[in-house]
Order: C-alpha cells, then sequence, then structure tokens
C-alpha cells in the first residue's frame, strides 16, 4: 500500500503529465494542420507552375527547355519526380530523386515512392471548336517523409520535455514534503509504541518544534497521559466486566436449559393431545362395530335355534341375512374408520417420538396430519382443505412437518376464529424446482400489526392466561429454519386472515438416504 507522500508525488506527476499531455498533442496537431497546408500549397504551386511553362516548350518539343523546368522544379525534397509525357512519342522527359538525395533521370517504368499527381497540359491555342489543345501531361510524385520525420521528431521532442519535467518534480517533492512526512513518521512510530508496548510507562515525544507539527506532538503527548489513565480505569472495569460475563454465561445456560424444557414440554403436550383426541375419536365406531358384532351374534343364535328346532322359515332366513348384511356393514365400515384413524396416529406419533428421517410423500402425508387433527376439528365450524400435486416426495423430517403443520393449523384454530365462527382454513404446495413452497392461510380476523413482527418470538401470545404459551409459532419458526434450513414469512391484513409461507429444500441438508441428489415428483 502507497504512502500519502507517494501517493501525492503520483497525482502531482499524473497532474503534469496529463496537462503536458494535451498541451503537446494540441501543438502536434497544430503543427501537423501547419505542415499539411504547406505541403497542399507546394503541390498546388508545382503544378500551376508546370502546367504554365512546359505546354509551350513540349508544343516545339524544346527537350532542353523541359529538363530544365523540370530540373528546376525537383529543387524542394518533397518532390520525388516529374514526369512529362507527349501526346504521340510517350515519356518526353523525366527526373527522379535518388536514395542519396541527388536527382537523375526517370524512366517510364520506374517504381517512384511517393503519392503521383497527374495533371494535363493544355496549350494556350485553340483547336475548331474552341477548345485548349492538350499537348500532354505530366505525372508528379510527392513525398510525405519531411512531414512524418517533422512529427516524429516533435513528438520525441515532446515526450522528453515530459519525462524531464516529471524527474524535476519527483526530486522536488521528494526533498519538499521530508519536511512534514519526517515528523509525521516519528509521531507514527509513538502511536504504535503507544498501542503494542506492555507497560504502562508513557515515553513522551520530543517538544521542541514550534510549528503545527509541534502543536500536534504535544497534543499527542497529553494524549498519552490521558490513555494511561484510562488503561487503569479500563483494567478496573474489565475485571469486573469478566465476573459479571461468568454470571451472565451461567444465567444464559439456565435460561436455555429452561427453554429446551418448555419446548420440549410444548411437543409433549401437543403429542398427549394428540392421544386424548384419537382415543375419545376411536371410541365410537369401536362402539358401533361391537353393538353391530352383538346384534349379529343374537340374530346368528336365533337362527341356529330355528334350524336345529327344525323349524325355520324362509321370512326368518331374510330377515337374518339382512340383519347380517346390516351388521356387516356397520362393522366394515367402522373398523375401516377405527383403522385409518389409529394409522395416522401411528404414523405421526412414531414420526414426532423418533424424529427419524425418510422419503415420504407430501400429499399423503399432510392427508394424514390433518385426520389426525380430526378429533378437534371436529368441535369447531372451520373446513380444512389441502391442495397438494400428487408425488412430490420429501427426504426429510416427517415428525418435525407433523409438528409444523400441527402448530400452524392450531394456532389458526385458536387465534384466527371466534368460537362457533365458520371459517376455512387452506393448506396449499406449490413445487419449484428442487424447493417447495407450503403455505397455511385463513380467513380470520388477522393478526394485529403490532403483533406481526413478533409472532415468531418466544411467549408471544394474545391467549396469555386461557391455555396460550406462545411457543407453538416459534417451535415452528426454529423447525423450520434450523431443521428444515428453509424460510418463513407471514403477512396478515387485520380482519381479512393470515398467512404463512414456508419455503424448503425438498432433500433437507445433511446426512439421510437421499441426501445426495435431489428427488424429482
Amino acid at each position: 500500500m502507497f504512502g500519502i507522500q507517494a501517493r501525492l508525488t503520483f497525482l502531482f506527476v499524473v497532474i503534469v503529465t496529463v496537462v503536458l499531455g494535451i498541451s503537446g498533442s494540441y501543438a502536434q496537431y497544430t503543427l501537423a494542420h501547419e505542415l499539411e497546408v504547406n505541403n497542399q500549397r507546394l503541390r498546388d504551386g508545382v503544378l500551376t507552375r508546370l502546367q504554365t511553362s512546359l505546354p509551350s516548350a513540349l508544343w516545339d518539343l524544346d527537350k532542353t527547355k523541359v529538363d530544365n523546368i523540370v530540373a528546376a522544379e525537383m529543387l524542394p525534397p518533397e518532390l520525388m519526380a516529374i514526369r512529362v509525357y507527349d501526346t504521340s512519342v510517350g515519356l518526353f522527359s523525366g527526373k527522379r530523386r535518388n536514395p542519396d538525395g541527388t536527382v537523375g533521370n526517370a524512366a517510364a517504368n520506374d517504381d517512384v515512392p511517393g503519392s503521383p499527381v497527374v495533371a494535363d497540359l493544355a496549350y494556350r491555342e485553340t483547336d475548331q471548336g474552341g477548345r485548349p489543345v492538350i499537348v500532354g501531361r505530366v505525372v508528379v510524385n510527392f513525398s510525405r517523409d519531411q512531414i512524418d520525420a517533422r512529427l516524429a521528431a516533435e513528438i520525441r521532442r515532446k515526450v522528453g520535455e515530459a519525462l524531464l519535467l516529471d524527474l524535476i518534480l519527483v526530486v522536488a517533492l521528494a526533498l519538499s514534503l521530508r519536511i512534514v512526512f519526517d515528523p509525521l513518521k516519528r509521531l507514527r512510530d509513538g502511536l504504535f509504541e503507544l498501542a503494542t508496548r506492555g507497560s504502562d510507562e508513557v515515553e513522551e515525544l520530543p517538544e521542541k518544534r514550534r510549528d503545527e507539527l509541534g502543536d500536534v506532538i504535544r497534543g499527542f503527548n497529553a494524549i498519552q497521559r490521558r490513555v494511561k489513565a484510562i488503561i487503569l480505569r479500563t483494567r478496573e472495569a474489565e475485571d469486573e466486566a469478566r465476573r459479571a460475563a461468568q454470571e451472565t454465561a451461567q444465567a444464559l445456560h439456565d435460561l436455555r436449559q429452561a427453554q429446551e424444557s418448555l419446548l420440549q414440554a410444548e411437543r409433549l403436550a401437543s403429542l398427549g393431545s394428540l392421544v386424548a383426541g384419537v382415543a375419545h375419536e376411536i371410541n365410537t365406531p369401536v362402539g358401533i362395530a361391537l353393538t353391530s358384532a352383538s346384534v349379529l351374534k343374537e340374530a346368528t343364535e336365533d337362527i341356529h335355534a330355528a334350524v336345529t328346532a327344525g323349524a325355520v322359515r324362509k321370512s326368518e332366513i331374510l330377515k337374518y341375512i339382512e340383519t347380517a348384511g346390516e351388521s356387516a356393514r356397520l362393522i366394515m365400515n367402522n373398523a375401516y374408520r377405527a383403522a385409518h384413524l389409529i394409522h395416522s396416529f401411528k404414523q405421526i406419533a412414531v414420526d414426532q417420538v423418533s424424529e427419524a428421517r425418510r422419503r415420504f410423500e407430501l400429499r399423503e402425508y399432510i392427508g394424514e396430519v390433518v385426520s389426525s387433527l380430526q378429533p378437534r376439528l371436529k368441535k369447531t365450524r372451520l373446513a380444512v382443505s389441502i391442495d397438494c400435486p400428487a408425488d412430490v416426495m420429501l427426504d426429510s423430517y416427517p415428525g418435525a412437518l407433523a409438528q409444523v403443520i400441527t402448530n400452524l393449523t392450531l394456532n389458526c384454530v385458536d387465534h384466527a376464529f371466534l368460537p362457533d365462527q365458520e371459517g376455512n382454513i387452506d393448506i396449499s404446495v406449490r413445487p419449484d424446482g428442487d424447493w417447495v413452497e407450503l403455505a397455511v392461510a385463513d380467513n380470520g380476523r388477522g393478526i394485529p400489526p403490532d403483533l406481526i413482527d413478533k409472532v415468531f418470538d418466544p411467549f408471544v401470545t394474545t391467549r396469555r392466561g386461557q391455555g396460550g404459551t406462545g411457543l407453538g409459532l416459534n417451535i415452528v419458526y426454529n423447525l423450520i429454519v434450523k431443521q428444515f434450513a428453509g424460510t418463513i414469512s407471514v403477512s396478515s391484513v387485520e380482519g381479512a386472515g393470515a398467512s404463512f409461507v414456508l419455503r424448503m429444500p425438498r432433500v433437507t441438508p445433511g446426512d439421510g438416504p437421499g441426501a445426495d441428489g435431489a428427488l424429482h415428483g
């Protein structure tokens, strides 16, 4: 990293170089324009003189005169060759400039450098049509070497001037800035020593200077003395803070243990509520099945007695068949209902207790979770709808997901609606590549604006004293963010319901049967 002195020197050099570059570019442009104008004036003058003097000599076929005229015009170094052609005999006279600068005769097929300019030679007499008589033409080769050499020499001179001026500027700045930066270096060394030394001894800098830097040094010494006093007070405060930190760490440890206990108790309480509800719900179909089996048993004994007595009638057999069929239907329907409840409860309960990871189909699993909540939902006037595409497979933790869906659904039941109020709870799923978006929305009374930013904080509830702990949504947030590596957001309009949107990967990061690859479904 460059120091301030180097950066200032570099900045001044750049500014001077840029100014010289702009000035030199303008001077170069002016010189180039001037040389081009002079070159064009030379061309026009040579062609004008040749077109004036050559036609009469060429008309008289006076080769000596033509040679003299051409030789005279070859004096400027910009002319590389002049060739005069007669209309009848071809090349009449020609001169060219040799590589050594001398002028010699030119042939018609000579390869002459430079750009050629061709002009007709018209005699002053006219033909019968009143037009001048063309007696020949002249070809003049002009060279730009002089212009290019002049411009190149000017560029070299400007570059040399810029480099020399930059060198002078660097030397001047190096000498002049030392007046300022040498004291600053001593002050810097003093600051480093103050910051890094282990002792409290104050080694003050000399205060001999009587200029602005001397004032800075005296201020630095005053700061050193002040710092020593602050260090002493800081060490005392550090000792006190260290003791307070140890006490705080112990209190935080105790608080986290208490929080973990509360969270575990909340999850077990939810499972206990589920057990009680399912047990109550199973009681009805089991009772109906038992009653139907008792009726079937009694009817079977009656028909058996009639058959044994040999006095069975057709009407009795038909009545028994009707009773048996109805009893069998009731037994089958209620047994299936009880089996479905037991299966759903068994899977949900095992998942919540074991916290094992496995692959599962999302729509079917959401249906099982909602079925396990029916004992609680049937006491309300709320309708739960599930909108989820088929074959959406997840490799994740179904028990944690069941806890999330349960908490969000029961949160709607407890907070979004009044008792006996009709309403809807919509659970929708939208696959998004390797991610899944799950939304739980209701059309209840919504979340108050002053609570919308606090709903995921622990112990925040609107039913304190009525059974609400304020941990349900905090558990949801921790599970989605920490266990599923996803996100959760909430939106609500008071009086128009609330919506919780969860985004989580199909394959939860971490060890598992499908953790190394994505699932598609």
